[in-house]
């Protein structure tokens, strides 16, 4: 039979500082017993009534929202001055809502207007501009793949910022963006980016070739090379291999860094000229660890960059942009994901499957919490083919190694609040 359980009294609530240690373990054990079977006949109580009204089940749980680091997560306010917008946090979403209050409100005082004036026909010009000026700019996958305006839509975008009826949230955004274009133009410069070719090689004296090896098949169209670790052999710095790597046409080089025998960080050089994206590099876990792995195959994959929110973000996908062919092989069904999360990004490689839905699983509910049309009987099956590793980007240099010091555009640790995130 289940035990009773076990009222506080007016003293198991009270300190107690009795000189006998063991008579304080004991009351200790016996508080704690007290508590944790209150909980539980709390916990028990509520699951019943809860069952009986689902509404309370609901109302509980919008009312107990857990308060992470992401939804504390502080944004910087926007500087109509900014040069090109690295390191500075920007809520798109929050400035999308703007822009469509703002329009609303355009709308409103327009119908108000006689016909002859044509008002609301100029408002409706101004605002089409500014709409695909901010939708090239929201939020991930999206942001990364929308091709760049003209510099004569820039110009126009600048020129009605300094209208007393506009405001300039829209046009430092686009801003930004042409600042970006014009400092690195070989990411930004061609749409779609031309067809990749990758060169990885390891750290001196490195052990990681068989991690390097995988490599290979994790980037399409690319070629692992050893590193010279002889001891008479000539030690070829990075720049030196860039050049060579350059001048046999690469788009990109590779260099995968060890410590203690475990890939620790990632340079990834934009060739030719740069930049240089410094990555650490941990959690790395190879395929053939994973229970149910798949083998992957060589068809090219799809290219999923998911939460890469501002400048920075949006200069970080479009590298990884430029490491993948543009154009997938559905064939292979075979999909790469990036997710950036509190300036993490998970890199996961699955191939994927749709299948009939199982009576034992729920049917797909949409945000609204009703049942999604369409999708009742169909299910996506994923299967991990690895390998699996965390990034997290910690430098961004100008051009290449220098011997006379390396200059960078942008450095990690460099904020102090840790509810302000870079990506």
């Amino acid at each position: 039979m289940p035990s009773k359980p076990v009222r506080l009294s007016d003293k198991a609530s009270l300190p107690f500082k009795t000189a006998n240690k063991l008579r304080r373990q004991s009351l200790h054990v016996k508080r704690k017993h007290a508590k944790d079977s209150i909980r539980r006949a709390e916990r028990f109580g509520r699951k019943k009534e809860e069952s009986k009204d689902p509404r309370l089940r609901d109302e509980r749980l919008r009312r107990n929202i857990p308060l992470t680091l992401d939804r504390k997560r502080v944004w910087d306010e926007i500087d109509y001055n900014v040069e090109d917008g690295l390191g500075l946090s920007i809520d798109v979403n929050r400035i999308k809502r703007q822009r469509l209050e703002e329009e609303q409100s355009l709308n409103e005082e327009g119908g108000d207007v006689e016909d002859g004036e044509g008002v609301g026909e100029e408002e409706d010009d101004r605002d089409s501009m500014l709409d695909d000026a901010l939708e090239e700019e929201d939020g991930d996958t999206h942001a990364a793949m929308n091709p760049l305006p003209t510099k004569s839509q820039l110009r126009s975008a600048t020129d009605r910022a300094t209208s007393p009826t506009r405001s300039t949230t829209s046009t430092n955004l686009k801003i930004a963006s042409e600042a970006l274009a014009a400092k690195f133009p070989t990411l930004f410069g061609a749409d779609p980016p031309p067809e990749p070719k990758i060169l990885i090689t390891t750290s001196i004296n490195s052990t990681l070739y068989a991690e390097a090896e995988l490599l290979t098949s994790f980037f399409p169209n690319s070629k692992f090379v050893r590193r010279s670790s002889h001891r008479y052999g000539h030690k070829f710095s990075v720049r030196e291999i860039a050049s060579f790597a350059s001048n046999r046409e690469y788009t990109a080089l590779i260099v995968l860094e060890e410590n203690m025998k475990h890939p620790s960080g990632l340079t990834v050089v934009h060739l030719p000229k740069g930049p240089t994206f410094h990555f650490s590099v941990s959690n790395w876990v190879n395929g053939k660890k994973m229970p149910g792995h798949g083998n992957p195959t060589s068809h090219t994959p799809e290219l999923i960059l998911n939460n890469f929110r501002t400048p920075l973000g949006l200069l970080t996908a479009h590298l990884f942009r430029s490491l993948f062919p543009p154009q997938p092989e559905f064939r292979g069904r075979q999909v790469i994901t990036l997710h950036n999360q509190r300036d993490y990004i998970f890199v996961r490689r699955h191939r994927y499957i749709f299948r009939d839905k199982r009576e034992t699983e729920k049917s797909v509910v949409g945000p609204d919490g009703k049942v999604v049309k369409g999708v009742e009987d169909i299910r996506a099956g994923l299967q991990e083919l690895g390998p699996r590793f965390t990034l997290k980007l910690r430098r961004i240099d100008k051009g290449i190694q220098r011997a006379s010091g390396q200059e960078w555009e942008w450095k990690a640790r460099m904020e102090k609040v840790r509810t302000k995130f870079q990506l």
